[in-house]
């Protein structure tokens, strides 16, 4: 049979959970696809159809009328859902197609192919092109499912789905085959103070911060983190080029001027493809409407970019500010301010601004979410000694109180659950219902995965934390994280990649060192380890900070009176701040020395003090202490030796 160059129709048609049912049922397998086969034959000859192949659980037809295939394929469906129903998608495209002997072939083959891969059981999933042929067929009702990128096909396809009773509608989270949905993205630039007052700053800062948390609950639109867009902060680059590192098709950038009682705000919306000024706007109110142009400007953006994608039945419904008193609203942003530069010092001056809203206007939930997460860093970062976590519990309860749709409030409490109360099915809902309210919230992405990491869902964890990289590739935080768990979980090659990816974004991001040396302790490549150790303790500026690293790392290599230098300077350090939680580090360099009295007598006073205890349970660093008895008796009797999935 010589080829045979056609234009037509094709249909993919495929049985899901087949190869299952024949390893549960092989009987009720064959009696569903030859059910399958019986349908298809029939509809495919009545509607001038050609059936080209079977395989397996699966079929390749094609039909000179793609009004005729969306028909057949509404047919076969219909029938199929009644019982006994048999669990088949459907995909279609017209295109080019290459026949012969051996088989069928060509772009549009695949295309079809991959589209039926996206589809999910009962329904019905075709290309644009399909779409410009029964666009007039009034008896075939149809929905946009957006443009997805396929497997190995250059350019994105959209598609359309069947929506004609019983037919199902797949929602874009069962699309799991072989592409992925392109979803309209967006990076809001933070808002330069124009304001003759450069103490203004956090007003801009948190102009474009609500702003963005706004967009981000949009269903339909991408829209990059705070730390990835505030990275351009202060700096003069082309929009194209800011869109590129960002991997965004549109930017949102503005500035505020504020004086006396008034505000001037100018937002614009560009398109990083051209440079293209899609919309653009001047709000010029008084500061007693602040809330509500933060929530017009919002609106208007989603709108303009979401006009195409997201039905308006579909979409988010923008979080509105329930602050009433002005100068507490701005208490709140000045805390907010500070909380983000992420440091002692500077999460120490939120808390005062916080307290300080919270005194003026007593039930707004901002300042008392950003309270608990305050106290959250300084427990566990060791900044605080004692009841760092039972105020983070206290404050986070009450915003939960005032506002149980704050997302923030929701990862305050599951941080405090999972690190804290220790109550891990608690922590996982609180987490869950966080990403639920804002499922564009790179942080709560970012909690959910250390969750699951330090849980032992290694697996779940890279996936969150992928999404969390995702959202805001510029982090340093979360590429730490992400090269962290890529550690835990065995990854060793992987994790130094992330770490090199971090330091390209920063070379003066000293952690990377730090996590770098552990990989090669891990490895036992200990003068490599002693080196990144090394290089870590310098840039920490101080010869009493950075210790823990080195000094186990010294004492695996024999150099015990280095390894002993290391644990007199830690004293220095705890004499000097009597705040600061230290037995970690302890314990980990008499890791080193393998003395294992004054390892297991730190790890006892680290637990109790909430210091470590998770990180114990699934550090690769103490895979060795957990194999002693007594070491798993004491994380066994607080709750750390057990796995959450």
């Amino acid at each position: 049979m010589p080829p045979q160059r056609r234009l037509a129709a094709i249909m993919f048609t495929d049985m899901v959970g087949y190869t299952r049912l024949m390893q549960k049922d092989e009987g009720l397998a064959k009696s569903l696809r030859d059910r399958h086969r019986t349908v298809l034959k029939k509809e495919v000859r009545e509607h001038e159809g050609e059936i080209l192949q079977y395989y397996g659980d699966g079929t390749l037809c094609i039909f000179h009328s793609s009004i005729l295939a969306v028909k057949c394929a509404l047919q076969i469906q219909e029938q199929l859902l009644q019982e006994p129903k048999v669990p088949l998608r459907i995909g279609l495209h017209s295109g080019d197609i290459v026949h012969d002997e051996e088989g069928i072939y060509g772009d549009g083959v695949n295309i079809a192919s991959r589209i039926e891969s996206l589809s999910t059981v009962g329904s019905v999933l075709f290309s644009g092109k399909i779409m410009d042929d029964i666009k007039n067929q009034k008896n075939l009702e149809v929905k946009s499912l957006g443009e997805f990128s396929l497997k190995n096909v250059g350019a994105p396809v959209e598609i359309f789905a069947l929506t004609n009773n019983p037919l199902a509608i797949p929602e874009a989270a069962t699309m799991i085959g072989k592409g992925k949905k392109l979803i309209k993205s967006v990076a809001v630039l933070p808002f330069v103070n124009m304001s003759t007052d450069t103490e203004n700053e956090y007003f801009s800062d948190g102009i474009t911060e609500e702003i963005l948390n706004a967009l981000a609950r949009v269903s339909g639109i991408r829209v990059t983190a705070r730390t990835s867009s505030f990275a351009f902060k202060g700096k003069n680059l082309d929009i194209r080029e800011v869109a590129n590192q960002l991997n965004v098709d549109h930017i949102l950038e503005g500035s505020v001027r504020k004086s006396g009682n008034l505000v001037r705000i100018t937002a614009q919306l560009i398109s990083a493809k051209d440079g293209f000024h899609i919309w653009s706007e001047n709000y010029d109110r008084e500061l007693k409407d602040i809330f509500a142009i933060q929530d017009e400007i919002a609106q208007n953006i989603a709108e303009m970019l979401s006009e195409r994608l997201v039905e308006k039945s579909k979409r988010a419904v923008l979080p509105k500010s329930t602050a009433q008193n002005l100068e507490a609203y701005n208490l709140y942003l000045k805390g907010n301010f500070y909380w983000k530069k992420w440091s002692p010092e500077g999460v120490k001056k939120s808390i005062a601004f916080f307290e300080q809203a919270i005194a003026l206007e007593p039930d707004l939930s901002l300042p008392h979410a950003g309270l608990a997460s305050a106290y959250i860093f300084l427990g566990i970062t060791g900044n605080m000694k004692g009841n760092a976590f039972q105020k983070a519990a206290e404050a986070a309860h009450q915003a939960l109180t005032l506002d149980d749709q704050h997302d923030g409030a929701n990862l305050a409490m599951g941080m405090i659950k999972f690190m804290y109360e220790k109550n891990y099915e608690e922590a996982k809902g609180y987490f869950i219902k966080a990403l639920k309210i804002n499922p564009g919230s790179s942080e709560g992405h970012h909690y959910y995965a250390m969750y699951l990491s330090n849980t032992g869902n290694f697996n779940k964890a890279l996936k969150e934390i992928e999404k969390a990289h995702q959202l805001d590739p510029l982090s340093l935080i979360i590429l730490g994280s992400y090269a962290e768990i890529c550690f835990f979980s065995g990854d060793n090659k992987e994790a130094i990649k992330r770490y090199h990816q971090a330091l390209e974004l920063d070379p003066n991001f000293r952690a990377v060192w730090e996590g770098i040396g552990w990989v090669y302790a891990k490895e036992k490549k200990y003068e490599e380890a002693l080196v990144a150790f090394r290089k870590f303790q310098s840039m920490t500026g101080s010869k009493l900070k950075g210790l823990n690293g080195l000094g186990y790392t010294l004492g695996k290599l024999g150099q015990t009176d280095e390894a002993r230098e290391c644990l007199k300077l830690l004293v220095e350090r705890k004499q000097n701040d009597e705040n600061i939680i230290l037995d970690m580090d302890f314990a980990m360099i008499y890791a080193g020395l393998e003395e294992w009295d004054q390892v297991y007598d730190h790890m006892e006073a680290a637990i109790e003090a909430n210091m470590g205890g998770l990180f114990l349970n699934v550090h690769p660093m103490w895979e060795e202490v957990r194999q002693m008895p007594r070491f798993r008796n004491l994380l066994s009797k607080h709750g750390y030796l057990q796995t959450v999935t």
